[in-house]
C-alpha cells in the first residue's frame, strides 16, 4: 500500500511521528487515570478510617447495636472497595503503562532504522544520477572536439599552402579525439544501463520493501493502542464482581439491622436492678393530735434519736438515686421454690386443681421500702458525684445491676494480668533452666530479681481479685437471686447534713457493703432532685440463647414468674442452673420463669454461652 506512496517519503515521515505521538499522549492519559484512583482509594481508606471506633473509648461500646455494626460493616467494605480502586490503578501501570513504553522506545527505534535505510536508497539512486549526467557530459564534449578536430583536418588537408606534415599532424588530432569519443559512447553508454538497472531496484525493490516495513510498523502501532484500550475496559471489568460483593455486603448488613434487638440492648444497658416501691398509704392530718406516720408510709426512721429526712418540693416526685423518670425496669428474679410438677393431663388447665405458680413469703411493704430508704450506696460526696468525679474502688455508687456488671468486669481483667503475669514468670523460668544447663548462654541469677517481682505482682493480683470477688459475693448475695429467700434493695442516700457533703467526710461501710454514720452526725438536709439525674453507665444486654415452647400453660403469679399459654414461643435467655426454673423473654417487657418442664427449649449453637 504505502509503495504507491514513493514521492511521499517526507509525509510518511512526520505521519509516523504523529502516531508515536498519539501512542504518548494515551500513555499519559492512563497515568494520569492511575494516579485519580490512588488519589480516589487514599481518600476512601482516610474516610473509613475517620469514621472507624477508637480503641479503649465508649466509642467502641455503641457499637454492640446493630446499626452501629452494620456502619461498622460498611466501613470495613469501603475500605475493601478502595483496595479494588488500587487494583485498577496496578494493573494499569504494569499493563498498559509499562508496557506502551517499552514498545515507544523500540518503536522509534524500528522508525529511525526505517527511514535511515529510505534516505540511504535515495542518496544512492541521486549518486548514480550524477555519474550518469557526467558521463553523458563528457561523452557530449568529447564528440564536440572530435568533430574539431575533423574539421580541422579537412581545412588542412584542403589548403595547398600547408606542408604535408601539418596534415599528417591534424589527421592524427583528429584520429585521436575520435578515439576519445567513441569511449566516451562506451563509458556513458554502460553508465547509462547501469543507472536504470539501479533506478528499477530502487522504485520497484529497495523503496517498496522499505515502506512496506514502514506500513507494518505503523499497523502494529494502531493494532496495539487498540489492545490497551481493550485491556483498559478489561481492568474495570475485572474489580466489578468483587465490588459488588462489597455492596452485597453492605446491603446484608442494612438488613441485619434489628430494631427490636436494639432496644432490648438498651433496657438492659440502662436497667439499674431497683425494686419499685410500693402503694403509699394515706395519712390522715384531720386529728388535732400530733400526725403519726403509718407502719406503711415512707418512713425513713431508724432509730428514736434520728430525725425524718426531709425532702425538698422539688424532689417530691423523685423515689430512686440517678434515675431519670421512666428508667427504672423491674429486675426479673427466680421464684425461690422448686417448681410444680407438669401435669398429667395435655394442659393444666384442664385439671380443676391443677399446679399453680410457688407462692413466696413477702416482706411487709413498710420494711422493704424502708431498707430501699436506708441502704445507701457507697459515694465518698454528693458534690463529686455532681461533677462527676472518679467513684469509689468498689463501685458501691452504681445501682446493683451495674455494680455486679463492673466487679465481673474488673475480675474478668484481673484474671487476665494474672495470667500474663504467670506467663512471663513460666518464660523465665525456661530460660532460668537453659541458663543453669548452659552457662555460656546466660547468667540463671540474672533471672531472679524478675522472678521475684513477678512473684509479688501475681500475689498483690490475687489480693485485688479476693477483693473484688469478695464485694462482688456481696452483690450477689444483696441481688435477687433463685437462691435468696428475702429480697434486698439498694435504696436512696441517707439525709447528710451540709457540712459532711461540702467536705466529702469519711463514711463507714457496714457489713451489708451500705454505709453508716454516727447517729449525731445524721440531721435532717433538703436534698435536690437535680443531685440523682446523673444516668448509669451502659452495661451488656442479657442475649438471647435460644428459643421455647411452651409445652402446658402455666400460670406465674409469683413474682419472677412470667405467664405462658400452651403452644407459644418464646425466647430463652437463660438456662435452667439445676433449680427447675428456666428465664424466658416474650418481648422487651415481659420476661421471667417459667418451670423447665413446662417448655422445650431449643438453644441456639452459636448463641454465646449455650
Amino acid at each position: 500500500f504505502f509503495d504507491s506512496l514513493q514521492d511521499q517519503f517526507d509525509n510518511l515521515e512526520k505521519h509516523t511521528q504523529w502516531g508515536i505521538d498519539v501512542l504518548e499522549k494515551y500513555i499519559k492519559f492512563v497515568k494520569e487515570r492511575t494516579e485519580i484512583e490512588l488519589s480516589y482509594a487514599k481518600q476512601l481508606r482516610n474516610l473509613s478510617k475517620k469514621y472507624q471506633p477508637k480503641k479503649n473509648s465508649k466509642e467502641e461500646e455503641e457499637y454492640r447495636y446493630t446499626s452501629t455494626r452494620a456502619f461498622l460493616a460498611t466501613l470495613n467494605e469501603m475500605n475493601d472497595y478502595a483496595g479494588q480502586h488500587e487494583v485498577i490503578s496496578e494493573n494499569m501501570t504494569s499493563l498498559i503503562t509499562g508496557e506502551l513504553t517499552r514498545y515507544v522506545q523500540e518503536l522509534k527505534q524500528e522508525r529511525k532504522s526505517h527511514f535511515h535505510d529510505g534516505r540511504k536508497a535515495q542518496q544512492h539512486i541521486e549518486t548514480c544520477w550524477k555519474q550518469l549526467e557526467a558521463s553523458k557530459r563528457r561523452f557530449e564534449r568529447d564528440c564536440k572536439e572530435a568533430d574539431r578536430a575533423q574539421q580541422y583536418f579537412e581545412k588542412m588537408d584542403a589548403d595547398i599552402n600547408v606542408t604535408k606534415a601539418d596534415v599528417e599532424k591534424a589527421r592524427q588530432q583528429a584520429q585521436l579525439r575520435h578515439q576519445m569519443a567513441e569511449d566516451s559512447k562506451a563509458e556513458y553508454s554502460s553508465t547509462l544501463q547501469k543507472f536504470n538497472s539501479e533506478q528499477h531496484d530502487h522504485y520497484y525493490t529497495h523503496i517498496p520493501n522499505i515502506f512496506q516495513k514502514i506500513q507494518e510498523m505503523e499497523e502494529r502501532r494502531i493494532v496495539r493502542i487498540g489492545e490497551s484500550m481493550k485491556t483498559f475496559a478489561e481492568v474495570d471489568r475485572q474489580v466489578i464482581p468483587i465490588i459488588g460483593k462489597c455492596l452485597d455486603e453492605i446491603t446484608k448488613a442494612a438488613e441485619s439491622i434489628d430494631h427490636k434487638n436494639d432496644s432490648q440492648l438498651v433496657i438492659e444497658a440502662f436497667k439499674s436492678g431497683f425494686e419499685p416501691p410500693g402503694d403509699i398509704d394515706f395519712e390522715d392530718f384531720t386529728q388535732p393530735m400530733k400526725r403519726t406516720v403509718s407502719e406503711s408510709s415512707l418512713s425513713n426512721s431508724r432509730g428514736d434519736g434520728k430525725s425524718e429526712p426531709k425532702f425538698g418540693s422539688k424532689s417530691k416526685g423523685k423515689l430512686w438515686p440517678f434515675i431519670k423518670k421512666n428508667k427504672l425496669m423491674s429486675l426479673l428474679t427466680s421464684p425461690h421454690q422448686p417448681p410444680p410438677p407438669p401435669p398429667a393431663s395435655a394442659s393444666p388447665s384442664a385439671v380443676p386443681n391443677g399446679p399453680q405458680s410457688p407462692k413466696q413469703q413477702k416482706e411487709p411493704l413498710s420494711h422493704r421500702f424502708n431498707e430501699f430508704m436506708t441502704s445507701k450506696p457507697k459515694i465518698h460526696c454528693f458534690r463529686s458525684l455532681k461533677r462527676g468525679g472518679a467513684g469509689p474502688e468498689d463501685f458501691s455508687n452504681l445501682p446493683p445491676e451495674q455494680r455486679r456488671k463492673k466487679l465481673q468486669q474488673k475480675v474478668d481483667e484481673l484474671n487476665k494480668d494474672i495470667q500474663k503475669e504467670m506467663d512471663q514468670r513460666d518464660a523465665l523460668t525456661k530460660m532460668k533452666d537453659v541458663y543453669i544447663k548452659n552457662p555460656q548462654m546466660g547468667d540463671a541469677a540474672s533471672v531472679d530479681h524478675r522472678l521475684a517481682e513477678l512473684g509479688q505482682n501475681i500475689e498483690k493480683l490475687r489480693l485485688e481479685v479476693q477483693k473484688f470477688e469478695g464485694w462482688l459475693a456481696e452483690v450477689e448475695g444483696r441481688l435477687p437471686t433463685r437462691s435468696e429467700q428475702a429480697r434486698r434493695q439498694s435504696g436512696l442516700y441517707e439525709a447528710q447534713n451540709t457540712s459532711a457533703v461540702n467536705s466529702c467526710a469519711q463514711d463507714r461501710e457496714s457489713p451489708d457493703g451500705s454505709y453508716t454514720e454516727e447517729q449525731s452526725q445524721e440531721t435532717e438536709m433538703k436534698v435536690p432532685a437535680t443531685d440523682f439525674d446523673d444516668e448509669f453507665d451502659d452495661e451488656e444486654p442479657l442475649p438471647t440463647i435460644g428459643t421455647c415452647k411452651a409445652l402446658y400453660t402455666f400460670e406465674g403469679q409469683n413474682e419472677g414468674t412470667i405467664s405462658v399459654a400452651e403452644g407459644e414461643m418464646l425466647y430463652v435467655i437463660e438456662e435452667d442452673k439445676g433449680d427447675g426454673w428456666t428465664r424466658i423473654r416474650r418481648n422487651e417487657d415481659e420476661e421471667g420463669y417459667v418451670p423447665t418442664s413446662y417448655v422445650e427449649v431449643y438453644l441456639d449453637k452459636n448463641a454465646k454461652g449455650a
